[in-house]
This record gives structure tokens, sequence and C-alpha cells, in this order.
């Protein structure tokens, strides 16, 4: 047996399951804590932005690999933070943001290797949802190079203006549903790329989804472990003009 059929066997549904949830424990935090400096980001709404029709941004999505040397706006990735992690309202224990997510966990963190986004200096970043801010976790000028090696020498990541790097934080989900919780982390991460996919439409800049990477090396730039580790990637950048 191989271990993604094992996989499927382990996480099937169980109803005599007893999860944390069931026992009284207390479900984890909105957000995990932060400690260091935040940067508070625009109103997603100061972004520019071209019109498009929602099937012809479906029609038209395609993963973008080439980027020219022009930086993202703070705004624009204010707009992307927004549209693949943003909340909409808090209830009680659960946040409803622009992803659907199974019982409102929403077990994913964003971070951002930023190698080109005008006032914002490069390194590695955590999307504050709550906040709609940034955590800086280190300044890192050659950010991008790093990634680069972790991502198996894949050049696209070493060009892009961003990075983004989905991380989940498994208890969320498993507090709630069990192993079960498993297969709900990788069906977000899912939902949220194809939401950076469409909304990289209307800033004109394109995006690649990365899902080889060497999990050891990225999750140890990232310095993660246990409950916590990289899922997917996706990369964004300036698209080159289109020319008749």
């Amino acid at each position: 047996m191989g271990a993604g059929e094992e996989f499927l066997i382990k996480t099937k549904y169980n109803k005599n399951i007893q999860t944390d949830q069931m026992r009284g424990v207390p479900p984890p935090p909105l957000e995990p804590e932060f400690i260091g400096t935040e940067i508070k980001l625009p109103d997603p709404d100061a972004c520019k932005r071209v019109e498009i029709d929602i099937s012809y941004a479906i029609e038209s999505r395609e993963s973008i690999r080439n980027y020219i040397e022009k930086p993202l706006d703070i705004k624009e990735l204010s707009y992307l933070l927004w549209c693949t992690q943003g909340i909409k309202w808090i209830f009680e224990d659960s946040v409803f943001k622009t992803v659907p997510s199974a019982g409102a966990r929403h077990p994913i963190i964003t971070y951002l290797a930023i190698r080109s986004v005008k006032d914002l200096k490069p390194g590695l970043y955590q999307y504050i949802a709550i906040e709609h801010s940034l955590g800086l976790i280190m300044e890192e000028k050659y950010i991008s190079d790093l990634l680069f090696r972790a991502s198996l020498s894949q050049k696209f990541v070493r060009d892009a203006a961003v990075c983004f790097i989905w991380v989940a934080d498994s208890y969320r989900m498993t507090w709630r549903y069990g192993e079960r919780g498993f297969r709900d982390i990788f069906i977000e991460a899912g939902h949220i790329c194809q939401n950076f996919y469409l909304a990289a439409q209307v800033i004109n800049c394109g995006v690649c989804a990365v899902g080889a990477f060497n999990d050891d090396e990225i999750n140890s730039l990232l310095n993660l472990s246990g409950e916590r580790f990289v899922v997917y990637m996706a990369t964004i950048g300036k698209r080159i003009p289109i020319t008749d």
C-alpha cells in the first residue's frame, strides 16, 4: 500500500471519533499571536484595478512564469491578501474569510517572501488577517534566492516580486475534525490559490502555483515544525505586456 492510499484510509470519516472539541478543550485562538514589528496595510479598496467579467477571468486564468522587473505596489499586495485570506466578520470562536473553510476553522496562515514591493523591504513576512497587517519575520535581501533553492531551483520563484507561502496550522482543523481535518487543509489551499489567480488579473499580474518544493528545507527556512507545515505556494509578478 502506498502512502497516498494509507492517507485516504486513515482519514476516512469515522462517526465514533473523539476530538478535542468533543472533549471540551477550548478552541485554538482565532489567529496565532505575532510578536514583533507590524506594518499596517492600506485599505484593500485603495488599490487601482480594472473591471473584468468573472466569466472572462475564469476562462483566461493561466499560470504565468515570466515577469517584468517592476515592483508591486503595497496597495496591490493589500488587495491580494484580502482576496485570499481577508476577514469578512468574526463570530465567537470562528472567523469568516473570503474563501470557504470547513467549519470556518481557516487553518492556513499566509507567509510572504517579498523581493520587490514598493515601501517594503525584502524579507519574510506573515499576514496578520485580523489586523490586516504584515508582521516582519526577518529582513533578507536575498530571500528569493533562499526560496529558489528550497523550491527545487525553479527560476520563476526567484524572479517573482512576491511568493505567497501558505502554511497549515493543522491543529485548527484536527481540534474539530480529528485526522479527517487534514483533507480539508489541502482543499482549502486550493480555494485560496484560485482566488489568487483570479484577483491577480485585475492588477495586471501573473501567478503560478508551486507544489514542488523540498518540504524540510522550506519548513526550516520558515522555522516551522510539528503541527505547522508549508502546504502550497504561488508566485506573482507584473506581466509582460501583451502586444498585437
